[in-house]
């Protein structure tokens, strides 16, 4: 079995994909690099290890959605599930850098999400997590198929204006925002009967409502 390591060497956002998506330069190596892998089936779950970083007071504002009260997050801040991606490594022997392309979300109900939306400055720390089937030559030359154990790993910091410009450029001064078909319905009903142009209007038409309302 080829006792394959992984590091991630850098990050930059794809600006002509059809959606949002970062592509995570990927390094696979051998130590045998007289061993020919013929192809990785390659899976990989990517960890945002929230724990690992500091937070000013304008992020812990925004992440108290996800980890309620500041004076509680040293029980409440985990690691939070990004994504599971695939990608397909072709034939190499020692060593071979190949792009990991992970599509990104701006749906404020995914964690992630509203994660990346609330940072500011630095970096995010990342983990990702390998899993697979690697093809790989015997010394006879016979093909061999085989797993790639649990404990591979590799961890990156991801900046965070990396996410931040990314969604500037496919989706400038907008956000989305996912509601339940009856409120949808709602707002689309008074939008109408008010004669209202766009929908920002109509939201900020009953914002100070809210707020007479809260007060």
């Amino acid at each position: 079995m080829p006792a394959l390591m992984f590091s991630v060497e850098n990050a930059q956002a794809q600006p002509f994909a059809a959606a949002p998506t970062i592509a995570f330069r990927l390094q696979v190596a051998n130590p045998d690099s007289q061993q020919a892998i013929q192809s990785i089936a390659l899976r990989c779950q990517i960890l945002i290890e929230a724990a690992r970083r500091h937070y000013v007071a304008q992020e812990r504002d925004g992440l108290r959605d996800l980890f309620g009260e500041p004076d509680r997050w040293s029980q409440t801040v985990r690691s939070l599930l990004w994504t599971h991606v695939s990608a397909n490594v072709p034939a190499f022997s020692g060593a071979i850098a190949t792009d990991l392309a992970v599509p990104c979300t701006f749906d404020f109900n995914v964690a992630a999400a509203k994660y990346f939306h609330a940072l500011q400055d630095e970096d995010v720390p990342l983990c990702f997590q390998f899993s697979g089937t690697v093809f790989y030559a015997a010394a006879n030359g016979t093909l061999q198929i085989d797993q790639i154990g649990w404990d591979k790993e590799a961890r990156f910091r991801l900046s965070a204006h990396i996410w931040r410009e990314m969604m500037d450029h496919y989706y400038p001064n907008s956000a989305w925002l996912r509601l339940r078909r009856d409120a949808f319905d709602r707002l689309h009903g008074y939008k109408t009967r008010q004669g209202i142009a766009t929908w920002e209007e109509a939201i900020d038409s009953l914002l100070p409502i809210e707020k007479e309302a809260a007060s």
